[in-house]
């Protein structure tokens, strides 16, 4: 296989039950295919945890996958930025070096020793770290490890860390929470820190949103993960319709405000509940008060009662 794993593969080993009781004992396990493999110095993903974990929760001891030299695919990146709304500029969107370093984190949570099964877990909440423009035709090595696990009121949390390195210099980090569900087992994190209310909404837009989102998004992005792709898919896990990716809906976001987003930043976003395909959406994004170049953001309902995401974009650097 070459470069990165392939993602239908991986939703298929998703489907096999796991062992159950078993943490992590073995040392970092490379991807398959030339240009990927075991992390070498200096690869190690911010946020990248020990052995220990919470008591009573599983442990996941550090592991790590690597691959080198990434250059994106043109094609494959004007889909991506056409279904997001980002402008066809010969820079990556912030968003899509997630794209890339998923398949590895894909392959981790997959792993029949990982304690948590794929198939049902929550994207809580997703942070990056948008170092410094990035040319499209530039090679990226990617470093993805997850974290320690901690304790979250609807079962068990964790994160999945990943970095992009141009040359030895870090261009782009992030992080994403996931929730496995279960028995209650702490108080709520602080998964919406950075990402405040909206008082004085200064742009607003309506996007109707169609059935085909999430196929359309899974052909750019990879990510065929079922509940996204058809209504009798998402039923099996308890959703009416299909729903819409919540990276797509971060991604959108941005892209409505890129012309306006400084060179260096970082993005928080908290998933606050599924959006139901085919939709109507609004989107809000106000200046952030302390920070001239940052903003908030959220996208709700049509009507405004439910909202789906809440963000925050801040200013890096000087």
């Amino acid at each position: 296989m070459s470069g990165a794993p392939r993602l239908l593969p991986l939703y298929g080993r998703a489907v096999v039950p796991k062992r159950r009781g078993r943490a992590y004992a073995t040392a970092p396990r490379a991807a398959e295919g030339p240009g990927a493999g075991a992390a070498a110095p200096g690869d190690r993903a911010p946020g990248q945890a020990g052995a220990a974990a919470g008591a009573g929760l599983p442990a996941i001891p550090p592991r790590r996958l690597v691959l080198r030299d990434v250059r994106p695919d043109p094609a494959r990146l004007r889909r991506y930025a056409a279904v997001c709304g980002f402008p066809d500029d010969g820079r990556l969107p912030a968003t899509y070096p997630h794209v890339v370093a998923f398949p590895l984190a894909m392959s981790l949570m997959t792993a029949r020793d990982f304690p948590f099964p794929l198939l049902g877990l929550v994207h809580l909440a997703n942070h990056v770290e948008h170092l410094r423009p990035v040319d499209a035709g530039e090679r990226l090595t990617y470093v993805v490890a997850t974290g320690r696990p901690r304790p979250h009121p609807k079962g068990t949390a964790f994160p999945v860390a990943a970095h992009a390195r141009l040359r030895g210099e870090t261009v782009w980090r992030s992080t994403s929470t996931y929730l496995s569900r279960g028995p209650g087992t702490g108080r709520a994190a602080a998964e919406t820190s950075g990402t405040p209310d909206l008082t004085a909404a200064a742009r607003q837009e309506s996007w109707k949103l169609p059935g085909s989102l999430g196929r359309s998004y899974a052909a750019a992005s990879g990510d065929r993960n079922p509940i996204h792709l058809h209504p009798l898919a998402a039923r099996l896990f308890g959703f009416r319709r299909a729903i819409a990716h919540g990276m797509w809906t971060k991604a959108r976001c941005l892209a409505a405000l890129a012309a306006e987003l400084p060179g260096a930043y970082a993005v928080d976003v908290s998933f606050r509940a599924p959006v139901l395909l085919p939709a109507a959406v609004r989107f809000r994004a106000e200046r952030a008060e302390h920070a001239p170049d940052g903003w908030a953001f959220d996208v709700s309902g049509a009507d405004g009662a439910r909202t789906h995401l809440r963000g925050a974009v801040s200013p890096l650097g000087g």
